[in-house]
């Protein structure tokens, strides 16, 4: 199979934070050109505005449709005409808006197969909010405009470590009604779904952590490990699913168990987002898994503080481009032969007089007793 020069959409994110800055600095290096056809979504002023301020000399073509996006340079899709005032390192509505704007072009233009991945640069999940954005983030918002009916998944990856979340943006206080047995084995078995098909791991173990302190110390902390948790594992190794747990998520990743796993199913946010970017450092990524649309962005977020400094570090985004691209492929070369069955051959069969047909089989081992089969008949 010949690979193909990717079309990689991007969204540039709030204008006022680092957005801007990790895009032009990853696109510095040539050799990204030879991997992907990049079409960034967002505005060449505020582009230009970005590209000055930090004295990054990443140069980029205007086009005013995605059928425009040409191989071997950086293309920059006009997502809104008006002028956008950039205050860096400062939340604003302004900003919100121009996020949003490339954002929808961006799932317009999706449903029209005019690009392959699609990589989000950060946003303010405040700033962003209108009557067309009532979401907590990302990943629900391209749930809700592209997911078809499936349900998303957060997973933030890097190297062999990949971390699921049962929950996503929920408050602390909500957390512990959203883990249900249903919810557990329902992202269970999308994260098993996804280690096998996207990242080619073909019997993938997933670590299950508990949701209270010391797995609920036999009821004493709580009874979730107990009552759904446990349940949920078994039902799940029921149904061919190799899950492990519940464990305690201080030890486990205190003591480095997570290594000896291709998953963790961690219960809310901050209880797998907390040590993974500890450990990740500055090349993890967030996928959004379970989804007809393959989308990353980078494991960080506006970074107001730094915003406008050149000194963002732009290897996250890098590796969301890289990671994307990784998975389209191995998406592609996973359901490739399941496409195009060989179709059955058939030996057809008719009286004199061709008003009976009928098809049997032809295998090597009916060939082998023909003679028999015909006296037979």
């Amino acid at each position: 199979m010949e690979d193909k020069i990717i079309r990689v959409a991007i969204t540039h994110g709030d204008t006022n934070g680092v957005g801007y800055e990790v895009i032009l600095k990853t696109f510095q290096e040539q050799g990204m050109l030879e991997l992907c056809t990049p079409i960034i979504y967002g505005s060449p002023k505020a582009a230009a505005y970005h590209r000055k301020a930090l004295n990054i000399d990443t140069n980029f073509s205007i086009i005013s449709k995605a059928e425009d996006a040409q191989p071997g340079r950086i293309n920059m899709l006009t997502t809104f005409e008006e002028e956008v005032k950039i205050e860096l390192g400062q939340p604003s509505p302004e900003a919100g808006k121009a996020a949003l704007n490339a954002l929808d072009r961006a799932m317009a233009d999706y449903r029209a197969g005019l690009y392959d991945v699609l990589v989000t640069a950060p946003i303010n999940k405040n700033t962003i909010q209108n009557e067309n954005f009532k979401f907590p983030g990302h990943t629900e918002y391209i749930e809700h405009h592209l997911g078809n009916g499936n349900k998303a998944l957060m997973i933030m990856m890097n190297g062999n470590l990949r971390v699921a979340l049962v929950t996503t943006h929920l408050p602390i206080k909500d957390v512990a009604k959203a883990i249900t047995k249903e919810a557990v084995i329902e992202k269970a078995r999308i994260f098993h779904d996804t280690l096998k098909r996207d990242l080619r791991i073909d019997n993938p173990r997933i670590a299950v952590l508990a949701l209270n302190p010391h797995a609920g110390d036999n009821g004493l902390l709580g009874t979730e490990e107990q009552e759904i948790i446990i349940p949920a594992i078994k039902e799940l190794e029921a149904a061919g699913v190799q899950a492990f747990g519940p464990y305690p998520a201080d030890g486990f990743f205190g003591s480095g168990t997570y290594n000896k796993f291709d998953g963790v199913m961690a219960m809310y946010h901050d209880q797998g987002l907390a040590p993974f970017k500890t450990i990740a450092a500055e090349e993890g990524v967030n996928y959004t898994a379970g989804l007809p649309v393959i989308r990353t962005s980078p494991d960080h977020g506006t970074a107001y503080d730094i915003a406008g400094k050149g000194i963002a570090d732009e290897n996250s985004f890098r590796q969301a481009i890289y990671t994307a691209i990784d998975i389209y492929r191995n998406r592609k070369n996973y359901d490739e032969p399941k496409a195009n069955p060989l179709p059955k051959l058939y030996h057809e069969k008719r009286d004199d007089s061709d008003k009976a047909r009928f098809a049997v089989p032809k295998t090597k081992d009916l060939s082998k007793n023909e003679d028999k089969q015909q006296k037979e008949e």
